[in-house]
């Protein structure tokens, strides 16, 4: 198969995601061992402190900020530090409203001028249209990464099923038979 520039781009794009969420993930760590949490809880607390407007936020929104990683496990710890509260929802008290505690602002609130300075550095040279064009670009990206996921999964699916389906009961060729016993996965890619 021939590379063509688009192919380059594509993967030269990926490569420079990877990068970019690996350092992101090195940030989040240091911010959340100066906030005395793991990285999964300084997220979770960003993506609360971010959605909150002044009557907490339900778990559902907060799960779907984070890409579906909060559970209501997820918030113990920070709980127990006295970073987050639950409130039953006013609507149903079936469900529970998340939101920082005025200890967990006031800690933020302290790393804010070390935030601004590194995020200065972080996008130097980008204004604020080209940041709304890129954050445009990678949201229609993300959809469709995500579809493909899913249709991966799919075609896995598809194909262990298949896989499965064409199994020997034997475990072991016939004597003297060169019968393999089960259809190899490149057999089965053939056939399809």
């Amino acid at each position: 198969m021939i590379e063509t520039k688009f192919d380059r781009a594509m993967k030269d794009f990926v490569w420079n995601i990877i990068e970019t969420h690996s350092q992101l993930e090195d940030i989040h760590s240091v911010w959340a061992r100066l906030l005395g949490v793991t990285e999964p809880q300084w997220l979770m607390l960003m993506a609360i402190m971010d959605l909150d407007k002044g009557l907490g936020v339900a778990g559902i929104d907060g799960a779907k900020k984070l890409g579906g990683h909060l559970c209501s496990k997820s918030d113990l710890e920070p709980r127990k530090r006295r970073l987050l509260e639950r409130r039953p929802c006013s609507d149903d008290a079936r469900f529970v409203q998340i939101s920082l505690t005025k200890q967990a602002t006031t800690a933020i609130a302290k790393l804010a001028k070390k935030k601004a300075s590194l995020s200065s550095t972080m996008f130097a040279d980008r204004d604020e249209r080209r940041l709304a064009e890129l954050n445009t670009a990678l949201l229609a990206i993300g959809k469709n990464v995500r579809l493909a996921a899913r249709l991966l999964a799919i075609e896995v699916l598809f194909d262990l099923r298949m896989y499965r389906r064409h199994q020997s009961p034997r475990q072991f060729p016939a004597e003297g038979s060169e019968e393999p016993s089960v259809v190899s996965y490149q057999e089965l890619q053939c056939s399809r």
